[in-house]
């Protein structure tokens, strides 16, 4: 875990840590919650550099996925 200072404004620091009396736990857990969750929420997904990069050249892979892909994997 690393660690970081973060700034409040008075009214908020208050009211943080009236929370985590009411909840028995301590202020920094509840921001590190409050972090995550505002990441999870705003962060784009990741789209792996290679999606769509190439082109096979052929318009009927989807229809015949089953049929190309048949034997793969298998010696």
């Amino acid at each position: 875990m690393d660690k970081t200072t973060v700034y409040l404004d008075p009214d908020d620091y208050r009211l943080l840590k009236r929370l985590a009396a009411e909840q028995h736990r301590p202020s920094a857990e509840l921001v590190r919650e409050a972090v995550a969750e505002y990441t999870k929420r705003h962060a784009r997904p990741r789209i792996a550099r290679s999606i769509g990069a190439f082109s096979s050249g052929r318009s009927d892979i989807g229809e015949r996925a089953e049929e190309l892909l048949e034997g793969m994997g298998t010696r």
